[in-house]
């Protein structure tokens, strides 16, 4: 199989949170496929929000593109993220299990956390070796402005969801949280938020990568970060960025957004 011929799998890309991250697109539809619509989305607005999960990849097609891969590649983690939300995947299990067949194989999962309060959920990701969560809003309102979420999920589960998930994962967690224009006044909120989740890791971004929405300077992060003192953070500034070289770009562009930004 010849590097353009991968269909689900993308990069690998260089990621300040994860390494040289292996991508995998559990959905890899035409269009994004998501029960959010935020309106920083590197992928752009949504056609039309999904809520349902099916199976959008069978597991084995995308083991067949694993096990193509060059031998010499450097991989730190296999990640699943792509055309939209990845836990809509009803086969995500599998596949991670899959992956995990070989042991030294360690496996991020990249999720708006959504689905966290659905138990079958959290069952099927409790064998990655690294979540990362999102979580960008501090009531209701704001959920609605920020995220545009599928009508039927609502901030109170979502954000239970994201505790029950903490309490019942054995492996690292952490919270993934875009500050914008929109809510950095409201960092404290976000940050007492982060306090009762208590994860192992508060990752505080900003869209850097061209979309909808300006990023914020580097001053102002930096006063954010200051607001969440005492917990672990991670700021993207604080990141060196990393140039690399995807095996197809025109396919890792279409999951990663103008991965050459940032």
């Amino acid at each position: 199989m010849s590097k353009s011929q991968f269909r689900y799998i993308y990069g690998p890309v260089y990621s300040w949170r994860l390494g040289m991250s292996l991508g995998i697109d559990p959905l890899s539809t035409l269009h994004k496929t998501c029960n959010f619509d935020c309106s920083y989305c590197q992928l752009g607005p949504s056609e039309g929000i999904v809520s349902d999960r099916r199976v959008f990849v069978p597991a084995e097609d995308i083991m067949d593109e694993i096990h193509a891969l060059p031998s010499d590649i450097k991989i730190d983690y296999y990640t699943f993220s792509g055309r939209g939300e990845p836990t809509l995947a009803k086969n995500i299990g599998e596949m991670i299990e899959l992956i995990k067949g070989v042991k030294e194989r360690k496996v991020a999962v990249i999720t708006n956390s959504t689905l966290l309060d659905r138990p079958d959920v959290r069952f099927e990701l409790r064998k990655a070796d690294f979540v990362l969560a999102k979580l960008d809003a501090f009531d209701e309102e704001s959920f609605r402005a920020i995220n545009q979420p599928h009508p039927s999920i609502k901030f109170n589960s979502f954000i239970q969801g994201i505790k029950d998930f903490r309490r019942e994962f054995k492996n690292k967690l952490a919270l993934q949280v875009m500050f914008t224009d929109v809510n950095k006044e409201h960092a404290e909120a976000v940050a007492s938020i982060c306090r009762e989740i208590a994860p192992e890791e508060i990752q505080l971004n900003t869209p850097l990568r061209p979309s909808g929405v300006k990023p914020l300077e580097e001053g102002d992060m930096e006063k954010i970060k200051h607001i969440f003192s005492g917990l672990p953070v991670l700021m993207v500034y604080d990141v060196e960025s990393l140039k690399f070289s995807p095996m197809d770009h025109k396919n890792t562009q279409l999951r990663h957004g103008h991965f050459e930004s940032k």
